[in-house]
């Protein structure tokens, strides 16, 4: 996730863009640059870092003319350093690029076997790469750009600058927001709305498979195959606090209705569905014959991190047939933990700086484990250190209570439990189809369960003054109840407790009566019998059972008091479904509660002390 910007008309660009780029900050923020016509010449200022840096080279260097593109970096190819940071040039071509170019090493390996020179780490250069050489042949700006774009395959919203054709900006889209801002003699082009609001509330939206050719005074928009789209601008009535928020109340809320994107960004590129199989290039680092070798695995990390962990270790265990043990980052190094060169210590970390969480890591270097990480942020402490980093590119989450975070780490164990499995024999080509298959639909089955807030907000209003709620779950899902009752604790201030169903009976059970809320994760899986006991033991003791089931058929239906329904998928990949019910819940029992939602109280969003 990064931020876009571009500015055509009489004004001089960098101010429009800086700040244009100050709005878009929170979609990343490790490197940032803008490029435009100073004197007639196209020029190209970049930095590593914040914006600050950025506006200290502005100053020290000024930019001064129009038109102008500018860009802020979450990085997904290559670390973040001045190099890689966009606008990437390539003769008279400058681009920016939000999205991930799954082809980008074959199409580099095309460009650098005739004789092209790329310079950076990263997948955008390829693009200005092709453009100019559509451009040498001597196709028009727009046509060079179709040609090109026809050549991707992944996800990108682009924004391109041509020396030839200085009166011009040209964007695409596929899979990644553009927006259009039209103005009196100028128009703008942004990732995201909130960088527009100062110039312009009348916006065109570009749509998937579009190209728009934008003057001062046009904006002309065509398709792919260059067929033609007529579509008039909306007006935008969003404040600037709103429309960073996407429109939502809260940032815990927008980033909650950005999973299905987020799970999308963490897939792409790694599977190979018609194999079965997941790719992962990254793990090389530790060695081709790595994922036979592990004997054992110990997963580390904290909070919200930890309950992925849980989950890990199902998968690990299931798909790829590898011990797994669970530790808190804050206990693992005050006690004795047993490791060697055969087991792999594997820290799962959002923001990647978490201190409990790093000085486990240092801890099992100093024993001698193999060391890879999970996390979401690119060039942090944790991947720094790590011999191998898989990333979630879940974007910035900006607040303080996890969720896009949570979602983006279990799927990347999932993809990591299944490509070891593979490799390990466990795992068949028919098996493998068969569950990234049922992957490839949790995105869609996510968005059908945050379709159904309404009603799961309604549940969340009849419960918002409970004082004590219980939280249930078997099997994979028990990590979920772990969760759910994390994020009700969070952020509505309510005493939650998760726990494994079977062992309500040993203590938790002492705590149900009619006062008491009790959460119950129950899908149609193996367990699903030994999961009605238990619910019927709450049954019987008064609790009012708020059940979240795939198929809730007429058993449940006579004991639960309220019912949540949820899509069907593999029942390793339930957790994913189930998650969503319980944030929104949480959410909502929150905002009834007037609680501070995204800065709960005695709360930091990334932990670095211990």
């Amino acid at each position: 996730m990064c931020g876009i910007v571009g500015y055509i008309g009489p004004r001089d660009a960098s101010p429009i863009l800086v700040q244009g780029l100050r709005r878009l900050e929170y979609r990343g923020y490790d490197s940032a640059g803008i490029a435009a016509f100073a004197d007639g010449n196209l020029e190209v200022r970049r930095c590593v870092g914040k914006l600050d840096n950025l506006e200290r080279a502005l100053r020290e260097q000024p930019l001064v003319g129009a038109p102008g593109i500018g860009h802020t970096r979450w990085a997904t190819h290559g670390r973040p350093s001045e190099q890689n940071a966009h606008p990437h040039r390539a003769g008279s071509i400058a681009v920016i690029h939000n999205g991930i170019i799954e082809n980008y090493l074959e199409l580099r390996a095309e460009l650098e076997a005739r004789g092209r020179a790329l310079s950076s780490e990263t997948d955008t250069e390829v693009i200005s790469h092709l453009i100019d050489e559509n451009i040498q042949r001597g196709l028009g700006f727009v046509e060079a750009t179709r040609q090109a774009i026809a050549r991707l395959e992944g996800s990108y919203a682009i924004v391109v600058l041509c020396e030839k054709d200085r009166n011009t900006l040209v964007t695409a889209k596929s899979a990644t927001p553009i927006v259009i801002g039209v103005g009196e003699g100028e128009n703008f082009i942004a990732s995201d709305i909130p960088a527009l609001l100062d110039h312009s509330r009348q916006v065109i939206f570009l749509e998937d498979g579009e190209v728009a050719a934008i003057t001062p005074t046009s904006v002309s928009i065509t398709t792919f195959d260059n067929r033609r789209v007529d579509r008039v601008p909306r007006t935008i009535h969003w404040d600037p606090v709103t429309a960073q928020k996407g429109g939502y109340k809260h940032f815990l809320h927008k980033e909650i209705h950005e999973q299905p994107q987020a799970i999308i960004d963490t897939m792409r590129g790694r599977l190979v569905q018609e194999q079965g199989d997941v790719r992962l290039a990254e793990l090389d680092a530790l060695g081709s014959d790595w994922s036979t070798k592990v004997s054992r695995m110990v997963l580390v990390a904290c909070g919200t991190a930890w309950h992925a962990c849980l989950i890990g270790k199902f998968l690990l265990e299931d798909l790829a047939g590898i011990p797994a043990e669970v530790d808190y980052g804050s206990e693992f190094r005050y006690r004795q933990p047993i490791l060697d060169a055969r087991t792999t210590l594997l820290v799962v970390s959002q923001s990647g700086e978490t201190a409990d969480t790093l000085a486990a890591l240092e801890e099992g270097r100093e024993r001698g484990a193999r060391v890879l990480s999970v996390c979401n942020v690119v060039d942090s402490s944790i991947a720094r250190k790590s011999e191998a980093v898989v990333y979630t590119h879940a974007g910035p989450e900006i607040s303080v209570a996890s969720t896009k975070a949570f979602t983006t780490q279990v799927t990347a164990l999932f993809l990591l439990a299944l490509h070891l499995g593979r490799r390990r024999g466990r795992i068949q080509e028919r098996l493998g189809r068969e569950l990234l298959s049922q992957m490839v639909g949790v995105p869609q089955a996510i968005q059908a369960v945050l379709d159904r807030e309404v009603h799961i907000e309604q549940i969340a209003k009849r419960y918002s003054t409970a004082s004590d709620v219980l939280y249930l779950g078997r099997g994979v899902n028990y990590p979920v109840a772990l969760e759910g009752a994390l994020k009700l604790k969070e952020i509505s201030y309510i005493h939650a407790e998760g726990y494994p169903a079977g062992e309500m009976k040993h203590g938790p059970i002492a705590l149900i009566n009619e006062e008491m809320p009790v959460v119950v994760l129950a899908p149609r899986d193996p367990v699903f019998p030994k999961t009605m006991s238990n619910i019927k033991e709450v049954e019987s003791r008064g609790g009012k059972i708020i059940a979240v089931s795939d198929q809730p058929g007429s058993d449940l239906s006579k004991v639960a008091t309220e019912i949540i329904e949820v899509p069907t998928t593999h029942h390793l990949l339930m957790p994913l479904l189930l998650t969503i019910p319980l944030q929104l819940l949480a959410y909502h029992v929150a905002v009834h509660r007037g609680t501070d939602v995204d800065q709960p109280r005695n709360l930091a969003k990334s932990v670095t002390v211990e």
